[in-house]
């Protein structure tokens, strides 16, 4: 029996396909961000006022979620297209926006260890400017009601926190119902009451202290943060490395691929 072997370099169809079917998925997923974010600012009017977009000072988390979604739809169309075009430019393009990303994520990884301080106050200076935008958007509110409510605490340092809010000061200027008061997603649920009772933090922060145990959380969510990250150290971690081991395949894909494509027309030169 003869074996045969080509004298040309050639394209491998596993790794075109492979890296196809990688970035289709991205797309995809990129496809469905665009459309939930497009769809949450159609229900919100911002589509038809832009200037809406500027008008909260808080973070609005349609606008991370758009951002998300143009990141993985504009590298999943580069990636397809590359592969099945065999374009060497949208692959290095793939190929080199994948890395960055991979060694932004590391450099965070690494201040984040490094300088905990100054992300601590960085972090306790964009919640409490959250708070203040509490009550100005829908998507906003549901994400610190959730936040609060999974981690069990209130406010970034404690529900003091909640004076930035102008609704719930307790300065004598407001005339809010919820002057002095925190979120029910401040409150510790009661097992015996299958409906939420939105009302429960009114006027909880006039009482002493000493009586708030019984009725909100008085941790802030800051150190809740703190608490729960050794407490779920492996989970994090399992994310992460799973996160960056796609990210390196999908780095080996495209570079295996450009040399492919790079081999076979350095062939066909001579």
């Amino acid at each position: 029996m003869h074996y045969y072997r080509y004298s040309n370099a050639e394209v491998s169809c596993w790794y075109k396909y492979l890296l196809f079917s990688y970035n289709i998925v991205f797309w995809l997923a990129g496809v469905a961000f665009l459309a939930a974010g497009l769809w949450a600012w159609s229900e919100k009017g911002v589509l038809s006022d832009l200037t809406k977009v500027t008008g909260l000072h808080g973070l609005d988390p349609v606008v991370l979620v758009l951002v998300v979604g143009i990141v993985m739809f504009t590298l999943g169309f580069a990636g397809c297209v590359g592969a099945l075009r065999e374009n060497i430019c949208l692959l290095k393009f793939f190929c080199g926006a994948i890395v960055f990303i991979f060694l932004l994520e590391m450099a965070v990884a690494v201040l984040a260890f490094l300088f905990q301080d100054w992300v601590r106050d960085r972090v306790k200076e964009f919640f409490e400017n959250n708070i203040k935008s509490y009550r100005d958007d829908i998507d906003l509110q549901n994400l610190i009601d959730s936040l609060q409510k999974i981690n069990h605490c209130c406010g970034a340092q404690g529900p003091d926190d909640w004076d930035f809010n102008i609704y719930f000061n307790c300065s004598s200027e407001s005339k809010s119902r919820e002057k002095c008061g925190v979120p029910f997603s401040c409150c510790i649920p009661d097992p015996a009451q299958k409906v939420v009772n939105t009302q429960c933090g009114y006027d909880v922060r006039k009482k002493s202290k000493s009586q708030w145990d019984d009725q909100i959380f008085v941790k802030g969510c800051i150190l809740a943060l703190e608490a729960w990250l050794p407490r779920n150290i492996y989970i994090v971690a399992g994310v992460f490395i799973a996160i960056s081991l796609l990210q390196i395949f999908g780095i080996f894909l495209a570079r295996t691929l450009i040399s492919d494509i790079e081999a076979v027309k350095a062939g066909n030169a001579f």
